[in-house]
C-alpha cells in the first residue's frame, strides 16, 4: 500500500511556524480552538491569521448541507457504499476512489471527510452495516487504507471512524460495548490499527458509545494508550456529532476537538485550567494538533494554499460505475443462465421496485444525488426495442419514501421552495423569530442552531411552521408522511391531515401519515407545524411521501406475468432507508410479500434471477429453488448500468462477499448477544462471521468471500517453505490460470490454520489476498509475504502479540469455504 503521499508530515518550518503560534496564543484562544464553530467547522483566530477547516459527511460522496452559511453546497457523486468498496477486494480501485472523493470534497470547499467507516459487520441486523465494510479486521484494514491514502494523497483529511466498537446502532448514544480484551485486540481494533500505521489518517472519530463501562470520547486507554502511544497516532481525535459527555475526562483522556460547536462541555474550558482540574498541557497538545490540522489542509496562515476540485463529473460517474461493477456479486448461477443473451433474447419480465429506482440506506451518508440510473432504464438501453419488457413495480414498500420533490413545491409568494417559520417558544406564538425559505424537506440540526441555522434560536425548544403551495404531479393516491423528534402536525388546504402524539418535554421521536387522493394540476396549500423536543440531539424533520400501489397484484399474477416471458429478474430490497443510521433492524427477513413473488416467480418461469439491493444479508427461502442470484448492494447512481452490465455479460461478475450469509438469523454468531440496553455483552469473543460458521461446522447460506466468475480459473503450484523461524517473513506463492473462454478476475484469497494452540483459536483465518486479471489461457504466479502478526494470537496474561511454535496450515482458494490448495510449515 503506498503511503507516502498520504501521512503529509509537516516541514520544519511550519512546525516552527506553529510553535510561534502557540506562544502568541491565550488559553483562551486555545481553548476555542477545542471546540466547532458550527455544524461543521472550526473556530477561526482572525487576530493570529488562523482560518478554518470544513467537515462533511462521508464516506462515500460528499453530502451537500445548507445548515453552515460557511458550506458551498452542490451536486455530488454517491458512489457504491462501502460494503460495495469492501466486496470488490480491491485496495487499489478503492485508492481511485479515494482520489475522487477528495476532488469532490475540495469542489464543495470542504477540508476532511468523515470516513471511512471500518467497524466490524458483527450482526446482519446493525443498521450501518451498509456504510461499514466486513466482518473481517484483515479485509476491511486494507480496503480502508487503499481510501484513506487515495483522499489523502490529494491534500484532504480522512476520519477513521467510528473508534471503537460502534457495532449497533440501538441505544448507541449510552449503551456500553462489553468487550474481553482478546476479541478488542484481535476483532475490532486490528483495522484500524492496519490504516494508522500505514497511512496516518489525519483525523480519527470517537465513537458514541461506552467501550467496558467508559464512553469513546473519555476512554483515556483506547484515546491515549493504543492509539497514540502503542500505534504511533500523530493526527486529531474528532468526537462523533454529540458524542462528548464531559470537559476535564475528555481532554485529559485525549479528545481534541468536540463537535458540532458551539461548544457545549468545553464552553468553560479555560475556567477548569484555572481550577487545577485539567493541566494546561493538556489544552496545548490538542491545541497543537489542531494547528497541525489547519497546517496540512491549508489554512495555517495568510499564505495557505487551498487544492480546487470538481465533483459530480463525467470521469467520477464512470469510476462509480467501475467500483459497482467490481462489486457486485454472482451468488448462484444453476446452468448457467447468466449471462443472458441479449442478441437473442424477445421478451423479459422485471419485476420489483428496486428496478425503478436506486435505494441506498439512510442517516447521516445519504447522499442526494441528481443523477442516479436504474436498472430498468439500463436494461432498456442496453437490450434495445427488440427486447419486449414487461415491467412491474411488485409490492409497494412502505420503506421507499423519498422526501417531497422540491419541484412541486413553491412559496406563498411563488419562490421555489418552502416558505419557513420559526419561533422561540413550543406553540407558534407572536411573531416568528426567524424566516427563511427551505430548499430541502429533510432537515437535520446538530445543535448549531445559534450560528447556522437562526441565530440566537434557543436550540432547546422551539417550533416551526413549513408553509407551501403543493401541485399535484398526477391524478394518485399520495400518502403524506412525516418523521419529527418532538411533536408535529400536517395540514392541507386547512384540513388537519394527522398529528404525532401530544408534545412532552421527553418525547424522542414521531412519527404521522395520511393517504391523500391528489388531482393532476391542481394546487393545494400544504402546512407542516412541529415543535421540537429538548431532548432531542440532533434534531430531525422530515416530510416525504409514498405512493400507493394501485394494481395490488398478487403473487400468482406476477407469475403469470413471468410465464409469458422468456426470462424474468425479480429486483428485492429492504426498502430505501430501513438499513440506517440511528436504528437496528428486527429481522433479516425481506419487508412486504417479497418472498411470496419471488417462489411464484420461480415456479412460472424456470429462468429466474433474483437481484438483491441489500447492504446486508437477507433470509431468501427460495435461495434452494431460484437458479441464479446477484447481490448487488447499494451500487451507487452507477448501480443499475453495473447491474445491466452484469446481467448481459458486458461485465464479468467479481466481487466477494465481504461477510458471511446465513441461513436463518438464529444462525449467525451474535444472535444470543445483539441487542441495545445498557450493557451489550460481545459474547461470541473472537468468533464473528466465518470464524464461528467454521469453528462450529456450520454451513452459511453462502460463505464469506464467495462470489461466482462466467468463466472458471484453476490453482496449481502452491509453494511454500517446510520449516520457517517465528518472527520473520514466510512467502508463500500459487498459481492460477484462467481455463474459460471469458476473460475475468479472480480473488486469491489465503487463510492461516493454527493446527495447536494454548488458547481456543478460529480453525482458520484470512491473511491474504489478492485480485488478479486474467485473459483465456493466460496463467499468473501470485505471491503471499506474511509476517509474524499472521501467526499470532493476542495474549491477554503479556498483554502483548503471541506466536507459539507448531505446524500451520497454509489455505489457498476462491472463497472460505472453496479451498483449492493446502500446505503445512512448522514454524521454529
Amino acid at each position: 500500500m503506498m503511503t507516502s503521499s498520504a501521512t503529509l508530515s509537516l516541514s520544519a518550518a511550519t512546525r516552527k511556524q506553529i510553535d510561534a503560534l502557540m506562544r502568541k496564543m491565550t488559553l483562551s484562544e486555545k481553548c476555542s480552538l477545542l471546540s466547532g464553530r458550527d455544524n461543521w467547522c472550526t473556530v477561526a483566530i482572525p487576530r493570529l491569521d488562523l482560518g478554518y477547516l470544513i467537515m462533511t459527511d462521508g464516506p462515500h460522496g460528499v453530502r451537500p448541507d445548507v445548515s453552515s452559511p460557511l458550506r458551498v453546497t452542490g451536486e455530488t457523486t454517491y458512489f457504491p457504499t462501502g460494503v460495495s468498496m469492501a466486496a470488490t477486494w480491491n485496495p487499489e480501485l478503492i485508492r481511485e476512489l479515494g482520489v475522487a472523493l477528495a476532488e469532490e470534497t475540495r469542489a464543495l470547499g470542504c477540508d476532511v471527510l468523515l470516513g471511512p467507516c471500518v467497524n466490524i459487520v458483527r450482526s446482519p441486523l446493525a443498521g450501518r452495516n451498509f456504510e461499514s465494510m466486513s466482518e473481517d479486521p484483515f479485509l476491511a484494514g486494507r480496503i480502508a487504507a487503499g481510501w484513506v491514502d487515495g483522499i489523502q494523497s490529494q491534500g484532504v483529511g480522512a476520519s477513521l471512524k467510528h473508534f471503537a466498537c460502534n457495532n449497533q446502532e440501538n441505544d448507541r448514544f449510552r449503551g456500553s460495548s462489553e468487550v474481553d480484551e482478546r476479541t478488542l485486540r484481535e476483532i475490532y481494533l486490528p483495522q484500524f490499527e492496519y490504516v494508522v500505521k500505514h497511512c496516518q489518517p489525519w483525523t480519527v472519530m470517537c465513537s458514541y458509545n461506552r467501550i467496558n463501562g467508559t464512553y469513546a470520547s473519555e476512554n483515556t486507554y483506547l484515546l491515549n494508550d493504543i492509539l497514540r502511544r502503542e500505534w504511533g497516532f500523530e493526527g486529531l481525535v474528532v468526537s462523533d456529532w454529540g458524542a462528548v459527555h464531559s470537559t476535564v475526562e475528555a481532554v485529559a483522556a485525549g479528545l481534541d476537538l468536540e463537535m458540532p460547536g458551539p461548544a457545549k462541555y468545553r464552553l468553560n474550558l479555560s475556567e477548569t485550567v484555572a481550577n487545577w482540574q485539567l493541566s494546561e498541557e493538556a489544552v496545548d497538545a490538542s491545541a497543537r494538533r489542531v494547528l497541525e490540522l489547519l497546517a496540512k489542509t491549508g489554512h495555517l496562515g495568510k499564505d495557505g494554499h487551498v487544492i480546487k476540485g470538481s465533483a459530480n463529473t463525467k470521469a467520477h460517474h464512470q469510476l462509480a460505475r467501475k467500483v459497482a461493477s467490481e462489486a457486485i456479486t454472482l451468488l448462484k448461477n444453476a446452468g448457467g443462465l447468466l449471462p443472458l443473451p441479449a442478441g437473442k433474447l424477445r421478451s423479459l419480465a422485471v419485476i420489483g421496485e428496486p428496478a425503478f429506482c436506486t435505494p441506498q440506506g439512510g442517516g447521516s451518508s445519504t447522499i442526494s444525488s441528481p443523477h442516479r440510473v436504474a436498472s430498468l432504464d439500463a436494461i432498456r438501453k442496453l437490450v434495445g426495442s427488440k427486447v419486449n419488457i414487461k415491467a412491474e413495480y411488485g409490492c409497494k414498500l412502505s420503506h421507499l419514501a423519498t422526501p417531497v420533490d422540491l419541484k412541486l413545491l413553491s412559496t406563498p409568494d411563488g419562490k421555489p421552495g418552502i416558505q419557513a417559520e420559526y419561533y422561540d417558544n413550543t406553540d407558534w406564538s407572536g411573531k416568528p423569530y426567524g424566516t427563511r425559505v427551505e430548499t430541502t424537506s429533510d432537515l437535520w440540526w446538530f445543535g448549531a442552531a445559534e450560528q447556522a441555522f437562526i441565530p440566537g434560536l434557543p436550540f432547546g425548544s422551539f417550533s416551526g411552521r413549513w408553509t407551501a403551495i403543493l401541485t399535484a404531479e398526477a391524478t394518485e393516491t399520495v400518502k403524506f408522511c412525516l418523521d419529527i423528534q418532538g411533536f408535529g402536525r400536517m395540514l392541507l388546504d386547512g384540513k388537519v391531515l394527522f398529528q404525532t402524539h401530544p408534545y412532552q418535554p421527553d418525547a424522542n421521536w414521531g412519527t404521522g401519515n395520511a393517504e391523500v387522493q391528489l388531482i393532476k394540476g391542481r394546487k393545494y396549500e400544504f402546512v407542516m407545524e412541529f415543535v421540537k423536543s429538548p431532548e432531542a440531539m440532533p434534531c430531525h424533520v422530515k416530510f416525504y411521501t409514498e405512493e400507493l400501489d394501485a394494481a395490488g397484484k398478487t403473487p400468482r399474477e406476477y407469475g403469470q406475468l413471468a410465464a409469458s416471458c422468456e426470462a424474468a429478474i425479480v429486483f428485492v430490497t429492504y426498502g430505501e432507508g430501513v438499513e440506517s443510521e440511528g436504528s437496528d433492524r428486527p429481522d433479516m427477513k425481506l419487508p412486504g410479500n417479497q418472498d411470496a413473488i419471488v417462489a411464484a416467480v420461480c415456479r412460472a418461469n424456470p429462468k429466474t434471477i433474483v437481484v438483491v439491493n441489500t447492504g446486508t444479508p437477507v433470509e431468501m427461502p427460495w435461495a434452494d429453488q431460484v437458479p441464479a442470484i446477484l447481490q448487488a448492494y447499494y451500487s451507487g447512481q452507477e448501480g443499475g448500468n453495473a447491474i445491466a452490465d452484469i446481467l448481459f455479460g458486458k461485465v464479468n461478475p467479481s466481487g466477494k462477499l465481504a461477510s458471511s450469509y446465513p441461513k436463518r438469523l438464529e444462525d449467525n454468531p451474535s444472535y444470543l448477544h445483539f441487542m441495545g440496553g445498557r450493557q451489550v455483552h460481545y459474547g461470541e469473543g473472537v468468533f464473528v462471521g466465518y470464524r464461528y460458521y467454521d469453528t462450529k461446522n456450520l454451513a452459511p447460506r453462502f460463505p464469506f468471500g464467495h462470489g461466482l466468475s462466467y468463466t472458471t480459473f484453476e490453482y496449481t503450484k502452491l509453494q511454500l517453505p517446510k520449516t520457517a523461524a517465528a518472527g520473520g517473513l514466510v512467502t508463500v506463492q500459487a498459481t492460477v490460470k484462467n481455463v474459460g473462454k471469458m476473460a475475468g478476475q479472480e480473488v486469491v484469497q489465503l487463510y492461516v490454520a493454527d493446527r495447536e494452540a494454548s488458547v481456543r483459536r478460529p480453525v482458520k483465518e484470512l491473511k491474504g489476498f489478492v485480485k488478479i486479471a486474467l485473459k483465456p489461457g493466460e496463467s499468473r504466479t501470485v505471491k503471499f509475504e506474511l509476517d509474524a502478526r499472521a501467526f499470532a494470537f493476542y495474549d491477554v496474561i503479556a498483554r502483548n502479540w503471541k506466536v507459539e511454535p507448531g505446524k500451520f496450515d497454509f489455505l489457498v482458494g476462491s472463497s472460505s469455504r472453496d479451498i483449492r490448495l493446502q500446505g503445512t510449515i512448522d514454524l521454529k
